[in-house]
């Protein structure tokens, strides 16, 4: 296969490494020519850009909805047995 052309696999761990650790210059340019030749890789990313922003508000609301009462309820429960 060519240098500029990527396997959708390939594709596919660019994409991942995009959302979480960035991209060099050439695999951007390689992952933008191949999404303007596969629609499916480019369902890929923004699929997986929804799902990544689904995750981290889900944590966040987790997060905020712990009752500080209830947890030092919970805590002296457990230190007691």
């Amino acid at each position: 296969m060519h240098v500029l052309f990527l396997s959708c696999l390939k594709a596919t761990e660019l994409i991942e490494k995009k959302l979480h650790h960035g991209l060099t210059f050439r695999e951007k340019f390689q992952l933008k020519m191949h999404k303007m030749m596969c629609d499916a890789c480019s369902q890929y990313e923004k699929q997986s850009l929804l799902l990544d922003k689904g995750i981290e508000v889900q944590g966040k609301k987790i997060y905020y909805e712990l009752d500080v009462d209830d947890l030092k309820k919970l805590v002296h429960e457990k230190l007691d047995h």
